[in-house]
């Protein structure tokens, strides 16, 4: 598999980010020259420039151009430019501006420790230079540097190393921040398709097993019992309806803007009555006994409540062969305890699914902060969620 291609730029978008290393190696040449020209005509003890002056001026900001590549080499070799220009005793000046331009871009890229054993090698050669060397080799106003000279070296020094730290700093915070606004990115996605994947799961699987069931039913009683085949086909018209247009909704969230709200309702426990009456014609009868308080659930709540009761109610009707069931809803100040039972015996599987169903389960309980626990009951099966409200789900 190749590599991705980089998204399409305009050519002088192109050339202008090729040309950065240059363009800022050519302002720091500019800069140097200049700076020393003028810094010259007050320090006539110093060496005049000459043509060696020029070059080791331009030498610096020339390996500036090669500082995002090989900013260890770049920042070791314009530190000994510098002591050369130093050495040969040419004016003082931004000569060092070079210096701190390859340190700050070495410290960015990671490489702090050499850039600290740099500094530290280039003050130690130039207090060796002025003051342990005989006959001084530096050339000063006054001769040899002295003490007040040396501290302003050190703390210029010390002020590049603590701006190119704080630069690194910035770089790095920054990275982090990207970084984790593209991790909760990917985590978003990551939900909203496992999302969508249970709707899609839950839907198609209790309106296929319902269709499925209730087909066979209408190619078994289509010569012997024509009114109950078409009892059975008006069945499988109705769920293949109500699927298609909860499959639209979902497509239609999906295709939508970001944050856009569905034209449609969530179903919820209101519509409870729709599955036991699609149970019902599939020759399943099931009873709801409702405990506690009664309270308008709140969306998700009702939304997973209905889900769990639908995909506990498909996979009895696939993989029981018990004919009845029953849905208990269990209302606590705190939330909602729902529980499907029955009596079994299983057939052609477990009644529980063949797992990705309960996990879809567990995953809507989990979503809410809840839990949901599935298992042999006796003969049959008893699938049971605890739904606790939104603010009780977050406190846990």
């Amino acid at each position: 598999m190749s590599d991705p291609q980089p998204p399409w730029q305009p050519p002088w978008v192109r050339a202008a980010k090729a040309g950065r290393p240059v363009a800022l190696a050519v302002l720091v040449a500019v800069a140097q020259v200049a700076g020393t020209v003028a810094a010259a005509r007050h320090q006539p003890l110093r060496a005049p420039l000459d043509a060696f002056g020029y070059l080791l001026l331009l030498l610096g900001p020339a390996l500036l151009v090669l500082r995002r590549r090989h900013p260890v080499a770049v920042a070791v070799a314009t530190t000994l430019v510098a002591l050369g220009y130093i050495v040969a005793g040419y004016p003082y000046g931004p000569v060092f501006l070079s210096l701190v331009v390859a340190y700050c871009v070495a410290v960015q890229l990671g490489h702090r420790r050499v850039v600290w054993v740099c500094a530290a090698a280039f003050y130690g050669a130039h207090l060796l230079l002025g003051h342990v060397l005989p006959g001084g080799w530096l050339r000063a106003p006054a001769g040899a540097p002295n003490g007040w000279q040396e501290l302003g070296v050190a703390a210029w020094l010390l002020l590049v190393l603590a701006g190119a730290e704080i630069l690194r700093f910035r770089r790095e915070r920054m990275a982090a921040v990207r970084e984790a606004a593209a991790e909760a990115e990917r985590r978003r996605v990551d939900e909203e398709r496992l999302r969508m994947a249970r709707e899609l799961h839950d839907i198609l699987a209790h309106s296929i097993s319902l269709i499925h069931l209730q087909a066979g039913v209408a190619l078994e009683l289509m010569d012997s019992r024509p009114e109950q085949a078409r009892s059975a086909l008006v069945t499988i018209k109705g769920a293949s309806k109500a699927a298609l247009g909860e499959v639209r909704q979902v497509l239609g969230t999906l295709r939508g803007p970001a944050g856009a709200a569905p034209r449609s309702p969530a179903p919820g426990l209101d519509r409870l009555g729709e599955l036991v009456d699609q149970a019902a014609r599939a020759g399943l009868g099931v009873s709801v006994r409702t405990t506690g308080t009664v309270r308008e659930a709140p969306v998700g709540l009702g939304l997973a409540a209905f889900r769990i009761v639908q995909e506990a109610l498909t996979n009895i009707l696939r993989h029981s062969a018990a004919r009845t069931a029953e849905v208990t809803l269990g209302w606590q100040p705190d939330g909602l305890r729902v529980r499907i039972e029955d009596p079994g015996p299983a057939g052609g599987g477990e009644a529980g699914g063949s797992g990705t169903g309960l996990v879809g389960m567990r995953e809507r309980a989990a979503a809410l902060g809840g839990t949901l626990a599935s298992g042999p009951a006796g003969a049959g099966f008893r699938v049971e969620a605890w739904l606790p409200t939104p603010d009780q789900g977050r406190a846990r």
